[in-house]
């Protein structure tokens, strides 16, 4: 195994070669990622200290804002130490690392948006036994399965790349490690596990959409017999959850569904599923939701106000 790894780091060319764009990247994707953890974080924090919010849709999304701060912080700190570095390096073990908490995490986020439908489906579909289907044991449940697919998906793609030998060159045209750019450094033939690595995220993806999608229009379909008010109320929260999962899945089936080749377009799309969906999440569960903004002003009121003597 040691001889078949003769390269020991990988240079990371990042998002471009200018400096220029490289100190103006530096400042915005600082800020992007402030506000990613701050904005994620909220959500956990209000949904924790607030009473309002207990029903298994906040639980569901408390775990999904945690699960965003861990995904984008795979990527984003090295991604802007590196903008202001001479050497962008990460070594060879750093790189299978970080492959594997990206994919875990992501995987982690695929299960828990298709969690998420089934909440909906059934609060909607099934009301008058929404309590007892989902009860907290059952929640848990499928937090934990969810967190588990996340583990068992990111193995099998670390033991798909494992074994390649890498002797070089050890140049990677990204600004992170993932199974594609190190496919193409591999010298070994990789059709096989291209074939695999497809079968395994981009397959996976495809799935999760198609039964994401469809749960939603079967709620949907469903809501023809509510009244105006409840269409209204259960075509927002919906609206929100198909944003998401549409942004999410989007890129993710452009990059892995694909044979194991890179395109220049790659970084961008990269860019979008790990800095600006997790940035948009918050927005998108906070202003389209009124008890989520109303949970949020308690908070802050609870917060800034001085206490009384």
């Amino acid at each position: 195994m040691a001889n078949s790894h003769n390269v020991t780091e990988f240079i990371l060319l990042g998002l471009s070669p200018r400096q220029e764009v490289q100190k103006a990247c530096f400042v915005l994707f600082l800020l992007l990622y402030t506000a990613i953890v701050l904005g994620n974080f909220l959500i956990v924090l209000t949904v924790l200290t607030s009473r309002s919010l207990s029903s298994p849709m906040y639980f569901f999304l408390s775990h999904l804002s945690f699960v965003e701060i861990c995904y984008s912080s795979t990527t984003a700190p090295k991604l802007i130490s590196d903008l202001l570095a001479e050497k962008k390096s990460i070594s060879l073990g750093g790189c299978l690392v970080q492959v594997f908490f990206l994919h875990s995490f992501g995987g982690t986020e695929m299960f828990l948006l298709t969690v998420m439908a089934y909440d909906r489906y059934v609060a909607i579909c099934k009301p008058l036994n929404y309590v007892s289907i989902m009860n907290r044991q059952v929640c848990a449940l499928l937090v934990v399965l969810a967190w588990l697919g996340g583990l068992v998906h990111s193995l099998a793609q670390i033991l798909l790349i494992f074994h390649l030998p890498f002797c070089g060159p050890n140049v990677i045209d990204h600004y992170f490690c993932d199974v594609l750019p190190l496919l193409k450094l591999a010298c070994s033939d990789t059709l096989l596990t291209g074939v695999l690595i497809v079968a395994n995220g981009g397959t996976l993806s495809v799935i999760s959409f198609v039964v994401l999608l469809s749960s939603y229009v079967v709620i949907l379909l469903h809501l023809r017999a509510r009244s105006s008010e409840g269409r209204r109320k259960a075509l927002s929260t919906c609206g929100s959850h198909i944003t998401v999962v549409v942004l999410f899945f989007g890129p993710c089936i452009f990059i892995y569904l694909r044979p194991s080749d890179t395109l220049s377009v790659d970084k961008m799309v990269a860019v979008f599923y790990t800095v600006i969906t997790p940035l948009l999440n918050p927005v998108i569960y906070s202003l389209r939701n009124a008890e989520m903004k109303k949970a949020m002003q308690r908070l802050w009121i609870r917060t800034m106000k001085p206490e009384e003597k």
